[in-house]
């Protein structure tokens, strides 16, 4: 298996790189999902392989660089991606699988330093200045988190060394797959001004459209620009954004723990559908797991929303606030349901629909507060003792009647 070095910027001799002032790490997993399909499968590496659904339609969770090679990339289309790779090895997810490996790799951070920031299951903030006296320099501490991954894992990551998290995550992708980037807080704006505009964090295709036609193509070009006028383009807040981090410019800490914003699942159907019973069986069941993951991390919500996509690819959100929080999936689906209703997508085909829960507490933090006369479901309790007898027999011990009325009706046609 490759071991890919690089430090410094470009040419850089590979010792003596100046790290002194880069205590943030970004370690970013290459090609997660896929790397942990080939530790069962070989045979496969070298090979374009792509984590998705074989059958469905679905979009691609993640691609060796051997499938990125021809334009396959997360998120995109199974359609296009089997169009554009035809000879790809397509795997299904295991997220059992990845959500183990992900769990080993963040207790791997944990013993370097407690500040670590997940911000995704394969990716992650790192601030290892107090770790200098007891695992040496920044730069040997991201050599040793590699190393060891790589031993206990069999998986590669890649290490942005730097002075922020900005550019901290810029090196991590600079270097991929398998490398390590040191950008000494000197040389940060040589760094970042060849870049393209769109490497900016709040630069999306809009943005660096309207960027574009003001003749900004480069970080160094949007530096050279005044603050105030990209704030006259762009808005206050963007504009300055964007001024500040052309000069390598960020002062957001690493936080070692940042709770979750938000719980959502969703699903894409085999066939579009424009049943509203199918529809609404599957808002269901996203309500079932969505309720059920915020039980189990001790979440509430207060924000119910939802995700309708057409067969044309067009994207409805829709949302509404409940007056008290909750991690009821009955409650959760009614608001569902609701929800699509009002959307107006009645026997309109639907490729995926999708249920999130938004304004999360702490269970301990929320307080139910019954009006006057009114009675309590019970609910809450019937779901909890759902979640102890899943948890002892397995995820189809006890599935709502509803459910297993539409699995049938699917056996029998």
């Amino acid at each position: 298996m490759s071991r890919k070095q690089i430090t410094g910027i470009g040419p850089a001799p590979r010792t003596g790189v100046d790290d002194s002032g880069c205590p943030i790490l970004h370690v970013d997993m290459d090609a997660f999902f896929a790397s942990v399909e080939l530790l069962d499968r070989p045979e496969l590496r070298g090979r374009p392989v792509i984590v998705g659904s074989p059958a469905g339609r679905g979009v691609v969770l993640s691609a060796t660089y051997e499938a990125r090679a021809f334009g396959v990339h997360s998120a995109m289309p199974m359609s296009r991606a089997r169009r554009l790779c035809p000879q790809a090895t397509v795997i299904p997810p295991s997220h059992g699988k990845y959500s183990e490996v992900s769990k080993g790799v963040m207790e791997i951070f944990h013993t370097i330093t407690p500040l670590v920031e997940p911000i995704a299951s394969d990716e992650a903030f790192l601030d290892v200045g107090g770790a200098r006296r007891r695992l040496g320099a920044p730069a040997a501490v991201a050599a040793m988190i590699r190393e060891q991954v790589l031993d206990r894992y069999g998986i590669t990551c890649s290490v942005g060394v730097a002075s922020s998290k900005f550019v901290a995550k810029l090196a991590s992708k600079q270097c991929k797959p398998d490398g390590l980037l040191v950008v000494p807080a000197d040389q940060v704006v040589d760094f970042l001004h060849p870049l393209p505009v769109s490497a900016l964090w709040g630069v999306g295709e809009r943005t660096e459209q309207s960027l574009v036609r003001l003749g900004i193509r480069t970080v160094g070009d949007l530096a050279r620009v005044p603050s105030s006028t990209l704030q006259r383009e762009l808005g206050q807040a963007a504009g300055a954004h964007l001024a500040a981090l052309a000069w390598g410019r960020d002062e957001r800490a690493v936080t070692a723990h940042v709770p979750d914003k938000s719980i959502g699942n969703e699903e894409t159907f085999a066939a579009d559908v424009d049943d509203p019973e199918v529809i609404k069986r599957e808002l269901l069941r996203l309500s079932e797991r969505v309720a059920a993951r915020m039980r189990k991390a001790g979440h509430v919500g207060r924000t119910v929303s939802v995700k309708l996509r057409r067969a044309d690819f067009t994207t409805i959100n829709r949302s509404r606030t409940l007056r008290e929080p909750t991690d009821v999936a009955q409650v959760i689906y009614a608001t569902a349901c609701e929800l699509f209703g009002a959307a107006g997508l009645d026997r309109v085909r639907l490729r995926l629909v999708g249920v999130r829960m938004e304004n999360l507490r702490p269970v301990d933090e929320a307080t139910r507060q019954l009006a006057l006369g009114e009675k309590e479901t019970g609910w809450r309790e019937a779901e909890q003792a759902m979640d102890k007898a899943i948890r002892r027999f397995g995820p189809d011990a006890v599935v709502p009647a509803s459910l297993v009325r539409g699995k049938l009706d699917e056996i029998e046609t």
